[in-house]
């Protein structure tokens, strides 16, 4: 029986790297000893603990004789400054540093929010500064509640243009958001039962939402702040609203809003109906079913929809859609760790497809990777290092538009059956995912061109620092899987990968002497080889693809 009871033992190693890759962006080798030994409760508590953001703004380093700088502050208007999809950029590498400088759920969960309310960065959300408000206010939220950022999220400027609501008004109206408002971003579909007509709403509840939305627009000048965020938002165009009564379907219990005249009356009707829609309790399922495809599996049966996703909702409910007790729930139950069962055919541990955002990140927290810093060499981070490389090579070569999914749907590994996050993986894919490592060891795009990227990983000083007894291959090679494994290896495993280090036939005791010279005489230029191709292999193996 599929169980949310909690974890009775305490994590050992495997359960630990299971927590920290599915609950984390960033994790060393000293994180995991951590965990190692707290029960799942403690640790899943642990991660919701999330200090300030390192950086506070982006920053653009160019044009470099007079740089744009923290432009995101300015008074001027936003789209006044040239070069937005470089500053679009420039903010999703804001994003990415501050998830790498800390251990905790609050960047996991700020994407997740990013693929329940979706929005193409480059792909109508407006000039950059927009785009970093919007995600000013999924980091907001992601500790948060759900229902206030649905309401949030009707005025965030960004939004606002990504799906035309600025162009909905009494007159002529625009359903675009109302239609993707209930269709993607709560309740969701169900099952169609007739012509424009689904299970969890209609047509008809669609153009009554679209008149709630109505007047609601951009305001450019990011002059109006929200009280509760103290993030710029849109303002409410009195004259451009539908004032008349919403009449919703049988959907909704046939209920009906009042039309409002006021500025604070329209707030009033936008909060009356995003309650009336987190009333039902399919909205509450519709987010742990996203939740649990985001932590723990893409596909489950009737079981887990019973015993999880259901008590899930009624815990989300009860919390009035406070996210955190359903996710402190989920990451700390016997069933996320795969202790509900003894089926062997449906293991959640290394079940998940690492997304090209996921295994970047893992790759450089586990191997600690020194990349240029921000704040004191902002052109080699934010240009050489994010936009030339991560940006405009390694994401779109594998697969992933980061934080610009080509459909409002999002991302298919989130929603698309039936590969869902297998979508991650493809003939397409896989070259810009094999690449990664090796641009990362030769310190240059290999992906195309050959561009210095300003980072490098030194396998020797890695296997210095985090490898005890490295000069036996055998412990050196279970050692490292054991760190970027979900699972252990065999010996079969073991030995292919110390081919990488062994040219066939030899002994082992070859490597052995090989490490004890670069010990004793600090030369690393016959380990550091070996040790490249090695980490090549083992990050580029099947089992690291996995989580």
């Amino acid at each position: 029986m599929a169980s949310l009871n909690p974890l009775g033992s305490d994590l050992d190693l495997r359960k630990a790297k299971h927590l920290l890759r599915r609950a984390s962006f960033q994790f060393t080798k000293e994180q995991l000893n951590t965990f190692v030994g707290m029960s799942a409760t403690d640790a899943v508590n642990s991660l919701t603990t999330a200090a300030p953001n390192t950086l506070l703004a982006p920053y653009d380093p160019l044009p470099i004789e007079s740089p744009d700088g923290f432009w995101t502050s300015s008074p001027e208007l936003p789209n006044s400054f040239e070069g937005q999809n470089r500053k679009r950029a420039h903010v999703t590498a804001w994003w990415w540093h501050n998830a790498m400088q800390q251990t905790s759920l609050k960047h996991k969960l700020s994407f997740f929010l990013h693929t329940s309310f979706v929005v193409g960065k480059d792909t109508g959300v407006g000039a950059a500064t927009y785009f970093f408000d919007h995600i000013n206010l999924l980091d907001f939220y992601a500790f948060g509640n759900l229902k206030t950022l649905a309401k949030k999220i009707t005025f965030d400027n960004g939004m606002l243009d990504y799906l035309d609501n600025t162009q909905n008004n009494k007159n002529n109206p625009n359903e675009n958001y109302a239609r993707e408002y209930l269709e993607l971003f709560t309740i969701l579909k169900g099952e169609q039962i007739g012509p424009d007509n689904y299970t969890n709403y209609t047509e008809i509840d669609i153009q009554q939402a679209a008149k709630v939305f109505s007047g609601i627009k951009k305001r450019p000048e990011r002059t109006d702040i929200d009280p509760d965020t103290n993030i710029p938002m849109g303002y409410i165009n009195i004259d451009q609203h539908n004032t008349d009564d919403k009449t919703f379907s049988s959907a909704f219990g046939n209920q009906v809003i009042s039309g409002k005249s006021t500025e604070l009356e329209i707030f009033e009707e936008l909060d009356a109906f995003v309650e009336m829609v987190f009333a039902q309790p399919e909205t509450a399922k519709a987010y742990c079913r996203k939740l649990y495809r985001y932590f723990v599996k893409s596909q489950w049966n009737e079981e887990v929809e019973t015993d999880i996703i259901t008590p899930l909702a009624d815990i989300l409910i009860a919390n009035n859609y406070e996210i955190l007790p359903v996710v402190t729930t989920l990451l700390s139950s016997e069933h996320f760790y795969d202790a509900d069962d003894s089926n062997a055919t449906d293991n959640i541990i290394g079940s998940i497809i690492k997304s090209p955002l996921q295994l970047l990140s893992e790759v450089c927290s586990m191997f600690e990777i020194e990349y240029p810093d921000p704040s004191t060499e902002a052109l080699l981070y934010y240009r050489d290092f994010f936009l030339y490389f991560l940006h405009n090579r390694y994401f779109p070569a594998s697969g992933m538009g980061l934080f610009n999914p080509d459909e409002v749907a999002g991302y298919p590994a989130y929603y698309q059956l039936p590969g869902y996050d297998r979508n991650w993986f493809s003939s397409n894919t896989i070259i810009g995912r094999y690449k990664l490592i090796e641009s990362l060891i030769e310190g240059k795009n290999t992906i195309i061109g050959g561009r210095n990227i300003y980072a490098q990983l030194d396998s020797a000083k890695f296997v210095k620092n985090k490898i005890t007894d490295a000069s036996d291959p055998n412990l050196l090679i279970t050692q490292i899987a054991d760190l970027l494994y979900p699972e252990s290896i065999d010996t079969d495993r073991t030995n292919y990968f110390k081919s990488f280090l062994i040219d066939e036939g030899f002994p082992d005791y070859y490597w052995t002497k090989a490490w004890e010279k670069y010990i004793n005489t600090n030369d690393d230029s016959t380990v550091r080889t070996r040790l490249n191709a090695l980490i090549i292999a083992m990050v580029n193996a099947a089992e690291f693809q996995l989580m």
